[in-house]
């Protein structure tokens, strides 16, 4: 091993490859070059490297002129960047990443012919996102140098590095790069060499039961983005993956499906399946979900009455939550804590907090035809729209003070389809399920899974964090609602969550 492994400590001066001139390559090298390696930037299309250097330049310029960069510093980074024409110059760096096409052969070709070229002490990286380290690795005379570095777009800016260990990855290797990855200013997480490595395991449900919820025509798009924005998601899953473009989001969760051989739990929906299909791949090509942008929410009507005084029925983190919203908006509410289910009573309707099953079972189980489900809230102060569920035999008068009720506290009602789970219950429920078992299949550790997702794709809580705030029982719970409505091994609970609700 060279000095820059043994030490743990990549020095600043160490030469740096990026193979592959595109957005992340550029992005990878400008960040490497302002931590201070000089750095070789390398693709096969004729002139790309220049033309990349040229476009982190223009970058830099629009940065000195808003004051956030000197001009002698952008000189310096600039200074350190170059183009390389062909692998052989990358001969004397300390560390290349490769940054190329998504593919395995390639990827493979490429890192067994720098395995042969670097020095031993010289550490390869692949920015893959998807692809197994242990698979690229193959073939390499010495694999334990190769390392995931997986960056998220836009480099210069998002924090999150996951650092993925393939099964033959030398552990002074991976932590010589957790080590660099922070010195370059970001956040690193080590991850275990897993489909979709943390990330883009652990946000499959947040598309997942959304478009489930589609299938099932429970509600429409926007009501489905309304209510997930309402739970503190900067974008609602149906623009999010209008955003991102349905064929590559569809081609990720196909094969997050397929490298974890047809488990339920990852499988792809006919419904993006037939936007695919359609053409209609997002905001790329003006339209998905939507024609071009999503429409501007409708504000939350005015009430029609004087505030309703319900009684807050129940124990537990949500009821909390209810209870301090009641309070802050100066509602009267009466407590009836023994009651043996949670959420608001009006009268003779009760407005059940979601626990995975839908309003015409629980009406049917306790015999009380007066019932509705709601969506769990998190942040009330964020949330401008809850979705509920109606028994079929809730009149409509008992609707209406229901939905008045909503309003007071400052929710417009999304009324959906009485399917188990709503919208935001069975999503969170899920997305701390996928934490769970990552950290139970050793993917990676419980402050890594809440880091990651709060930095690589800007949830507002990581699994782990809405878990202590909900609690095993009550995520368990809907989850166990869920499996029993549907019958299917999607809503199996993690083992870890099970010896939660145990303890």
């Amino acid at each position: 091993m060279s000095d820059w492994i043994v030490a743990k400590r990549p020095a600043a001066e160490a030469a740096v490859g990026v193979i592959g001139a595109g957005v992340m390559g550029a992005g990878i090298a400008q960040v490497a070059a302002q931590a201070g390696h000089p750095v070789l930037l390398l693709d096969v299309r004729e002139g790309a490297a220049a033309a990349a250097i040229a476009q982190i330049a223009k970058g830099m310029d629009g940065l000195v002129a808003k004051g956030r960069m000197a001009a002698e510093e952008r000189e310096a980074v600039m200074a350190r960047i170059r183009p390389a024409s062909a692998t052989a110059e990358l001969r004397e760096t300390a560390l290349v990443v490769e940054v190329i096409v998504e593919k395995l052969e390639p990827k493979q070709a490429l890192l067994r012919e720098l395995d042969a070229l670097l020095p031993p002490g010289a550490i390869i990286a692949s920015n893959t996102s998807s692809i197994s380290i242990t698979a690229l690795a193959n073939g390499m005379a010495d694999p334990g140098r190769l390392v995931g570095m997986h960056f998220f777009n836009p480099v210069p800016l998002m924090k999150l590095v996951e650092v993925v260990s393939g099964a033959e990855t030398a552990p002074s290797v991976a932590e010589v790069i957790f080590e660099l990855a922070r010195r370059w200013g970001k956040t690193p997480v080590h991850a275990k060499s897993t489909p979709g490595f943390i990330v883009n395991r652990i946000a499959r449900p947040y598309y997942a039961e959304t478009l489930a919820l589609l299938l099932e025509q429970a509600g429409t798009p926007a009501q489905a983005d309304r209510a997930l924005r309402g739970a503190g998601f900067r974008m609602g899953p149906c623009e999010l993956m209008d955003l991102i473009g349905h064929d590559t989001n569809f081609l990720v969760t196909q094969s997050v499906f397929e490298a974890n051989f047809g488990d339920k739990r990852y499988m792809p929906s006919l419904v993006q399946r037939a936007l695919v299909d359609g053409g209609r791949l997002g905001r790329k090509v003006g339209k998905g979900f939507y024609e071009g942008l999503p429409a501007a929410a409708v504000p939350v009507a005015a009430p029609t009455g004087p505030a309703p005084q319900p009684t807050l029925c129940g124990r537990g983190g949500l009821v909390d939550v209810l209870a301090g919203w009641l309070t802050h908006k100066g509602i009267a509410f009466a407590r009836g804590e023994s009651a043996d289910w949670c959420g608001l009573q009006l009268g003779e309707l009760q407005l059940h907090l979601s626990s995975g099953r839908s309003a015409a079972q629980l009406a049917h189980e306790r015999q009380h035809p007066a019932l509705a489900v709601i969506d769990w809230v998190l942040a009330p102060d964020r949330c401008d729209a809850l979705a509920l569920a109606y028994a079929p035999q809730v009149s409509a008068e008992q609707r209406a003070e229901a939905e008045d009720l909503l309003r007071h506290l400052g929710w417009e009602p999304l009324v959906l389809r009485d399917v188990p789970g709503l919208a935001v219950a069975r999503t969170l429920a899920m997305l701390v399920n996928e934490g769970a078992d990552a950290v139970w299949q050793g993917v990676c550790d419980e402050a890594g899974a809440d880091t990651a997702m709060k930095l690589g794709v800007n949830y507002p809580a990581g699994p782990f964090e809405w878990l202590a705030q909900l609690g095993a029982p009550v995520v368990v719970e809907l989850l166990d609602g869920l499996f029993a409505a549907y019958r299917s091994e999607r809503y199996r609970v993690s083992p870890l969550l099970q010896q939660r609700r145990w303890s």
